[in-house]
């Protein structure tokens, strides 16, 4: 038993095959799979792997998920899932899965929140054929009908189909083909519809009803890392003397003012590398005794320096503009 992937459901659209028939398709695309978490028997009680896809903000992600993704060394991702996989079958964490790991021509179930209809009725939800047009059936033809008995046992039994709720259940449709695969895009198309919605995540598994082709990929296929993100050595530390003195500024940091910049000045913090770069006791006696703690831990400070370190944008408009003013005035000089 392999892991599945999780994908974003885009759209559907058609392709020609080389005898010049069209074939609709469902495009499915990868948004950075990759296995977040590994369940195991001893530690669990089953074996599974736990993957994730997507990008999620930081400042969004809850304390317990940002512990486990940085655990687990990789970016908050926006949707989870876990796959039941045989022990044989583990991938280690970390490892991004890719669009390779289904072959053209296999069978897959595929396993989505369908499209929310609202409130419905009996014809539209159950595909009733409705009441006569005449004798007697004058403004009921697209009612239910008759749902109860009589005196014995005179109730509406459970599960009965009636008007209600509409769509936006968990579906699977079993038995579709994989037509194309596009690795560098990360793109699976597979025959036919899926459910959801375009934008929907997507959960794809090889069929359970059909046997497993003998040229698939074991444990799966893995996603080579192309030479532009790779990471570079020549990318700025922490610890490495700033990534830019013009824009390396405490005070960048959204919740710092004045008062708290003078105060941090006083203590030999000026930079976000230098507030970075302290280790977690000396960081937290230092906002102790400044009487921030909670302001610091609740704003994420050391969070939002790292986001500007690595690159991001301060995360208040008034110091993304500053930033601006900044670089355009080096430009200028």
């Amino acid at each position: 038993m392999r892991t599945g992937l999780i994908a974003k459901k885009m759209g559907m659209t058609r392709i020609y095959l080389e005898d010049g028939t069209h074939v609709p398709v469902t495009v499915l695309q990868l948004e950075g799979c990759q296995v977040t978490g590994q369940r195991t028997e001893e530690k669990n009680g089953y074996t599974a792997l736990q993957l994730g896809s997507g990008v999620r903000k930081v400042k969004r992600t809850n304390k317990a998920l940002r512990g486990q993704f940085a655990q687990a060394n990789v970016e908050p991702k926006m949707k989870l899932a876990e796959f039941r996989v045989s022990p044989e079958n583990l991938i280690e964490v970390g490892a991004e899965l890719s669009a390779k790991h289904f072959i053209i021509g296999q069978k897959v179930d595929v396993t989505g929140i369908t499209i929310g209809k609202g409130f419905a009725g009996a014809m539209k939800r159950h595909n009733f054929g409705g009441l006569r047009a005449t004798h007697g059936v004058s403004i009921s033809h697209r009612s239910h009908g008759s749902t109860g008995q009589c005196q014995d046992p005179g109730k509406v039994f459970k599960g009965k189909k009636m008007a209600g709720h509409m769509g936006a259940k968990r579906r699977t449709t079993q038995n579709l083909e994989i037509v194309r695969t596009e690795e560098e895009r990360g793109l699976v198309l597979i025959k036919g519809a899926v459910p959801g919605s375009a934008g929907g995540w997507v959960m794809i598994k090889d069929a359970v009803k059909r046997p497993l082709p003998a040229d698939v990929p074991l444990p799966g296929a893995l996603r080579e890392k192309t030479a532009s993100e790779k990471p570079s050595d020549n990318k700025p530390k922490a610890d490495a003397g700033g990534f830019n003195d013009a824009i390396d500024l405490i005070v960048l940091i959204d919740g710092i003012g004045p008062k708290t910049e003078e105060a941090l000045k006083a203590e030999g913090v000026e930079k976000l590398t230098q507030l970075v770069a302290l280790d977690d006791d000396a960081r937290a006696a230092l906002f102790e005794k400044l009487g921030v703690a909670d302001q610091a831990e609740k704003q994420e400070w050391v969070v939002q320096a790292q986001e500007m370190i690595d690159g991001g944008a301060p995360r208040s408009k008034v110091d993304q503009d500053l930033v601006a003013k900044i670089l355009k005035s080096q430009g200028d000089a």
